[in-house]
Formats: structure tokens, C-alpha cells, sequence
């Protein structure tokens, strides 16, 4: 039975799931164990973000996007560095973000995750698929590679500082426009991603450049007109655009979120459903979690103590 029905005004909330677990990972005092003696700090921190989420919400219709694969992306397919500068979860991180999808499951939440697509692609389908259906599209995170997302209407919102905005917002935090923000990270790369970008370009060179001439594929047709910019060394900066075409395109394809991975595409699947009560009194006895947070969920979640 569904917890809430489906209206077309309603909020549809896609929650990058895997930036609050490791947020708590590395905020969260290393004191909490399972009933097996495993290290669970990030999912009791998990826990206390889905408790304070769905009491702030209330949320009818919501996604938990994870990422559960660091090298078999579609990306390692066309660039095999990709996110290679990374080090893999350690197993105690692992078996804490399977807890955590149980958990968010058990609230009611929609969860996806897949090996093939990141998280970001994910909340990129669902948003581009559930776009006709009227839904207004929350994207819970913080990474600013979403505002590539918001360009129809869609809002970021950074949970931890409490600051959401739309498409308006954007370049006051990236210096170029929504629909900028893919050719802005081909030109800049990503450190974090190891995406390459154009070396010797920087936030700066790249706004301008975008400001000027609209999008990289126009900077790319028209680079024989870069040094007679008003631009501090444009003369360098059409060097290293010539110099580096292919790895800004290859760039470009790396920092677009795809919107056609495998995702639910109605209204009814993206519901959240009635909280599974017996499973989460489960998890919550295995990951020992106390009776205080206990009774607090069975409050928030459906107006009742605990047994």
C-alpha cells in the first residue's frame, strides 16, 4: 500500500545518498559496532541524516542514488584513468554502505544504484525521465557538478548548509550559467575525478572564455580568434586549446551526467512506500542502535513508540 499518492505538484527529492555516508564516515566518532563487532560510525550518521530528512520533509516522493562501483563506470570504458587517482573503500566502508542502503530501503525510500552508472547519473535520469510528469526536482547534495541538471526548472539543495537554488544560482557559485557547466569542466578538469581538462586553464580563463563565446564547441570552431581577447594571456590560452582539442572533448564527454541509465520512469515507482517496521527494527537491533534514536524513528516514520 503507498504511504502517499502521487499528485503532479508534488516534490520529487533525489538524494546523492553516498556523499552523506561519507560525510558521517568521516564525522562520526569511531565507537559504534555491530552485533558482529564491525564498525558502523557511518551508518548510525546516516541514520540521524534519513530521520532528520524525512521529518523536515515529509518528503511523497523520493530517491537514494548510490555509488557502489569506483572503476567500472561507462567512463573507464572511454578513459581508463578516470577516478583512478582514487583509493578503494576499505572493507569496513564497504559493509557500511550496504547497511545503508537496507536502511534508506526499510524508510520507504527508493534506492538505486548500479554498476555501471554513478549516482550522478542516476539522479540525472530519474530528473530527465520524471521532468513530464510535473514534478518539482530536488537534488540533495552538494557537488557542483549537478548544475549542469538544473537547467528546466530543477533545484540543488546543500543539506548540511541549508542553501538551495535553481539554475539562477549557479553562476554566483561557478562563475557561468547552468548549461555552461559540462564545457566548463572540460576546459578545468576535475582533480577529484581525474578528469583532465585543458592544462593551464583555470576557473577563471574558463568563465571567460564560455562568457565570451557561449559553449566549447563554438571555442573550439573559432580558436583562431582567442588571442585578440580582452583576456590576460590569450595568446597562451589558444595555444593550449590547440594543443589539447581531443582531451577537452574527450573532458567534455567525461563531466556530462548521463540521462539514460536503467531508472524508474513513473510516478508510482518513485513513491515512498510505507516504511517495512519489522525490517528496521531489525537492522536497528543488529547495528545496535540505541532506544532513544529508536523510538524517534518509529515517531518520525509512523506515529508511534517502538515496542
Amino acid at each position: 500500500m503507498n504511504a502517499v499518492a502521487p499528485t503532479p505538484a508534488s516534490t520529487l527529492y533525489l538524494i546523492d545518498a553516498s556523499m552523506y555516508v561519507f560525510r558521517a564516515w568521516h564525522s562520526m566518532p569511531d565507537v559504534f559496532f555491530d552485533s558482529d563487532g564491525h564498525p558502523v560510525n557511518a551508518v548510525h550518521g546516516f541514520a540521524r541524516f534519513l530521520l532528520d530528512f524525512t521529518e523536515r520533509t515529509r518528503a511523497s516522493h523520493a530517491v537514494a542514488a548510490f555509488d557502489i562501483a569506483l572503476t567500472s563506470s561507462f567512463r573507464n570504458a572511454i578513459y581508463p584513468a578516470y577516478k583512478a587517482n582514487r583509493e578503494p573503500a576499505p572493507p569496513e566502508l564497504k559493509l557500511q554502505f550496504e547497511y545503508c542502503r537496507e536502511l534508506a530501503a526499510a524508510f520507504g525510500f527508493t534506492v538505486l544504484a548500479d554498476a555501471a552508472y554513478e549516482a550522478d547519473d542516476l539522479i540525472g535520469s530519474v530528473l530527465h525521465a520524471s521532468h513530464p510528469l510535473g514534478f518539482l526536482s530536488v537534488i540533495v547534495s552538494a557537488d557542483k557538478d549537478f548544475g549542469q541538471l538544473l537547467v528546466n526548472g530543477a533545484e540543488q539543495w546543500d543539506y548540511a548548509r541549508g542553501q538551495r537554488w535553481g539554475a539562477a544560482g549557479v553562476p554566483a557559485r561557478l562563475g557561468v550559467e547552468a548549461h555552461q557547466v559540462v564545457d566548463y569542466l572540460a576546459l578545468t578538469g576535475d582533480a577529484i575525478d581525474n578528469i583532465p581538462g585543458v592544462p593551464g586553464i583555470g576557473s577563471k580563463g574558463a568563465a571567460a572564455l564560455l562568457a565570451h563565446f557561449g559553449s566549447l564547441d563554438a571555442l573550439l570552431a573559432r580558436i583562431d580568434e582567442v588571442p585578440f581577447l580582452r583576456l590576460r594571456g590569450a595568446a597562451s590560452l589558444a595555444t593550449k586549446l590547440r594543443a589539447h582539442v581531443e582531451q577537452a572533448r574527450l573532458s567534455q564527454q567525461l563531466a556530462r551526467i548521463a540521462l539514460d541509465a536503467p531508472v524508474p520512469r513513473d510516478s508510482d515507482s518513485l513513491l515512498r512506500r510505507v516504511p517495512d517496521f519489522a525490517l528496521l527494527d531489525a537492522l536497528f537491533e543488529r547495528l545496535k542502535i540505541g532506544p532513544l534514536t529508536r523510538n524517534r524513528a518509529h515517531q518520525i516514520l509512523h506515529g508511534e513508540p517502538a515496542p
